[in-house]
């Protein structure tokens, strides 16, 4: 097991040396989010970073099959074994049925995906379709004789599982520490030992979530669904699982010790964990308050926020920094993103319009290979962009008069923007899409002038056809007592 992303040293190659006949398989699993809130900028980092390790792997000439699930139930609050779900406590505030809150914010999530530009996965698995699954996983470690039912409630026993195996390996946590931390909650629980977690939990009266099982009419532990999910659509060994570094302990840490239960030896190769966030040093959360959503960045409607701010923006913004260490949201940072993002695609715009000379000044020969050799080096997107922006240098050079570069090299630049920005990078030139803004913006403002001339006209016949219309395809028109407004269904 490591911890790190080393895998690129020993599995990846460039591209142009790399002819699999039958292209290997890569599994790889990435906790997603659970669905209880509008994503924000801490749910964009691990969409993003595992977004560039997708795409990498793909453009390498892997057959990936990417899982990412959803949490839809058993997440209870501050990550424990009592409390209230986090999904029905929003359910009880907002009136809703819990997967209308799934739903509702499962929409939200995948529009922001779509416009921060990452692919969707190849499986995304929803705990509550693995119920049965999930119960047949931990019929699996009782027998092992790893767990324990009490009251309706199933448990894992820590202790016994360290006795044979190691728990805490990925963390680093060591069992006496832990057991030290609980002791003072000892004879308040039903469990045998405080550090014991939850594989299924019996069902109190109010809870809305409930399936027959053995034990009770309950609900799964949050840790059991990835232990299923993955193992389930990736095997019992898998390449690659990622998430977030606040879920190295206890999520993933129950995880390898349930899959090791369960089935006698740990499911995953590599273990890939994504910094955090933060405000002012700390981690941005719901939890904690002072978390924005993803759509008031895209909006600027938010009092810390001084002006909206784009999804490749943001992109870029999250692939500045390496995806082990931690960024410090700002307004400067963003603005500071948004500025680096225009000159890289100024300069690809500059470079199709550059005059090729019969020869090169500048050498780039190593260029692509120095961008290839910061990917395989865990991943490292700071430094690959480090290297796209020396090619600006060379791009904004030749165009000032200072360098010269031949048609071939002039190509080869084409090649690598192509590549690395585009394809790897996952960025988009923004400006295109609001040319076709403002386009719209503006054959919208004549098709109502001239709706309003022939209301002025009293010719109501011609108003309501173009109302009519419009409503055909999809755009909807609000008359209000200072003009008119429309909108998309």
């Amino acid at each position: 097991m490591q911890s790190n992303l080393s895998i690129f040293n020993s599995l990846s190659r460039q591209k142009e040396h790399f002819e699999p006949v039958n292209p290997p398989f890569v599994g790889l699993y990435v906790c997603g989010p659970t669905v209880y809130s509008d994503a924000h900028l801490g749910h964009a980092r691990p969409a993003i970073t595992f977004d560039l390790l997708f795409r990498y792997l793909l453009h390498l000439g892997y057959k990936v099959r990417y899982v990412r699930n959803i949490t839809d139930v058993g997440h209870l609050e501050n990550d424990a074994d009592d409390g209230e779900d986090k999904i029905e406590k929003e359910a009880r505030l907002e009136h809703l049925e819990p997967m209308e809150v799934v739903q509702k914010y499962m929409n939200t999530y995948h529009k922001n995906m779509v416009q921060l530009n990452t692919l969707p996965p190849s499986i995304e698995p929803r705990a509550t379709g693995h119920i049965i699954e999930q119960q047949e996983f931990i019929k699996k470690i009782l027998k092992e004789g790893f767990a324990y039912e009490v009251n309706g409630s199933v448990y894992f026993d820590v202790l016994k599982y360290n006795n044979k195996y190691n728990y805490g390996k990925l963390s680093g946590r060591v069992i006496d520490e832990l057991q030290a931390n609980t002791r003072e909650l000892e004879g308040q629980d039903e469990k045998r030992n405080p550090i014991d977690f939850a594989l299924w939990k019996k069902a109190t009266p109010e809870h809305l979530m409930r399936w027959p099982s053995l034990w009770s009419k309950g609900y799964p532990g949050w840790h059991v669904e990835c232990s299923v999910m993955s193992t389930k659509y990736l095997g019992e060994i898998f390449d690659i699982h990622g998430g977030g570094m606040d879920l190295q302990f206890p999520h993933h840490e129950c995880e390898i010790a349930q899959s090791t239960a369960a089935l006698g030896k740990e499911s995953v190769k590599y273990w890939m964990h994504n910094n955090m966030i933060t405000i002012n040093g700390q981690k941005m959360a719901r939890s904690l308050g002072n978390f924005i959503t993803l759509d008031q960045l895209f909006s600027g409607d938010h009092p810390m926020l001084e002006q909206p701010y784009s999804p490749m923006t943001i992109r870029f913004f999250i692939l500045q920094a390496h995806y082990r260490s931690t960024v410090d949201f700002s307004n400067e940072a963003l603005m500071a993103a948004e500025k680096g993002l225009q000159k890289l695609m100024k300069a690809i715009d500059t470079l199709n319009e550059l005059k090729p000379a019969d020869s090169s000044t500048v050498d780039i020969g190593n260029f692509k290979e120095k961008c290839y050799e910061a990917l395989n080096d865990d991943l490292n997107s700071p430094v690959l962009i480090a290297h796209l922006f020396e090619g600006v240098k060379y791009i904004n050079s030749v165009h000032d008069g200072n360098e010269k570069l031949s048609s071939s090299d002039i190509d080869y630049l084409k090649e690598i923007f192509e590549i690395f920005v585009f394809e790897i990078l996952g960025l988009k030139d923004e400006t295109a899409s609001k040319g076709d803004e403002k386009l719209t913006g503006e054959l919208m403002r004549i098709i109502i002038d001239l709706r309003q001339a022939a209301r002025n006209n009293k010719d109501w016949r011609t108003s309501d056809k173009i109302r009519e219309e419009l409503n055909k395809s999809g755009i909807i028109l609000k008359d209000l007592k200072d003009g008119v407004n429309w909108e998309l269904e």
